[in-house]
């Protein structure tokens, strides 16, 4: 009797995809651990995406918008799924790209070329700014000076005040970047762990600076980042993978490979880094930093002068660590210990500070 039920059996057929049970599954999704198939993890894909920006209501009709390109995955998969989703939804957006160049050779100068590629593939005009005419330094030339422990500080602040900069240039309304799920629960971690209340309490917003010149948003910040690598797999996409050559000590690491094996563990983990960093609430009687504007360069800044004029202040007069670590007191004072050596820092407040009037 129970042979004869075994043979009745059918044998099993192929695993379908789990969203339209028609063709075979080719991946699982990291965020949701599903089987689907290839054009099923398009159209979901995109259209998380698209509820993003209509949720949050990033952009509105007759906007210029510059997408952050550094001709990796992220800003390439941007590039392109924006590109489509103001095609298809009728976004009315004008789109552009804006590529820093921070002056790294074998590294920046490689993939500015893929950017180069990207604004004929998508048909997007591209604008490139300089380290060296922002600032009159390159990378290079930086870490000849200070060396590979404390380069990621002078980059960082550079790069995001030249991305302003070159948003102006631009004359946009919005700089969108493609920071991803786990770029932001990084940054949660790292906040935390510095004890940085200020970008603590801001680092999980989809949009920032909303009170300044050139809002900034992230429509990547519920995407994973394995996604994004797996749907410009795919797709064919032309983007550069070496990662920075300066970079392999930087503090962030620590914290990416943390949240690498969270991720492992329970893939759900990025998106509930970031629901709790939503939901922090900073206590009232917190004094927080209030925000002003720098009076060399007029960007924004907390202190009299902002962290870029400090830090190029420093590699002009061949202190680099003059703005390094965090400010105690007002760095703009008579005699303030610099380094270790004793050196003294004087007033700034005579000398211009690199060709930031645009």
């Amino acid at each position: 009797m129970e042979a004869g039920e075994a043979k009745s059996k059918k044998p099993r057929g192929p695993r379908l995809c789990c969203i339209c049970n028609q063709r075979r599954p080719v991946l699982k999704r990291p965020k949701t651990l599903q089987q689907i198939c290839r054009e099923c993890f398009y159209e979901v894909f995109e259209e998380e995406i698209h509820q993003v920006i209509v949720k949050n209501r990033l952009f509105k009709s007759g906007e210029r918008v510059a997408i952050g390109a550094s001709g990796g995955k992220d800003s390439t998969v941007l590039a392109y799924v924006l590109s489509e989703l103001n095609r298809r939804h009728n976004y009315g957006l004008d789109l552009f790209l804006l590529s820093i160049d921070e002056g790294i050779t074998g590294y920046r100068d490689d993939s500015l070329e893929t950017v180069k590629r990207n604004e004929v593939q998508y048909g997007l005009p591209l604008q490139i700014v300089s380290y060296k005419d922002l600032y009159g330094w390159t990378m290079d030339e930086i870490v000849k000076m200070i060396g590979l422990k404390n380069n990621c500080t002078f980059c960082g602040v550079f790069r995001r005040q030249a991305l302003d900069r070159g948003a102006a240039l631009l004359k946009v309304d919005k700089l969108v970047t493609g920071h991803n799920a786990d770029d932001i629960a990084e940054t949660v971690l790292l906040n935390i762990l510095r004890g940085d209340i200020a970008r603590l309490s801001r680092c999980t917003s989809i949009t920032t600076g909303e009170d300044g010149p050139i809002p900034r948003c992230k429509p990547f910040k519920y995407t994973y980042e394995k996604e994004i690598v797996m749907y410009a797999y795919f797709k064919k996409l032309d983007y550069f993978s070496t990662e920075c050559i300066y970079s392999p000590n930087a503090y962030r690491g620590f914290a990416r490979e943390f949240i690498k094996d969270l991720e492992r563990l329970r893939p759900r983990a990025i998106l509930d880094i970031i629901k709790s960093g939503e939901d922090f609430r900073i206590a009232t009687t917190t004094k927080m930093p209030e925000q002003g504007t720098c009076e060399r360069c007029g960007y924004i800044s907390s202190q009299k002068w902002c962290k870029a004029c400090v830090l190029l202040e420093g590699l002009n007069r061949g202190l680099p660590k003059m703005g390094i670590g965090r400010p105690r007191g007002n760095l703009n004072g008579d005699h303030k210990k610099v380094t270790k050596a004793g050196a003294t820092a004087k007033s700034i407040e005579s000398k211009q500070c690199g060709s930031l009037d645009f």
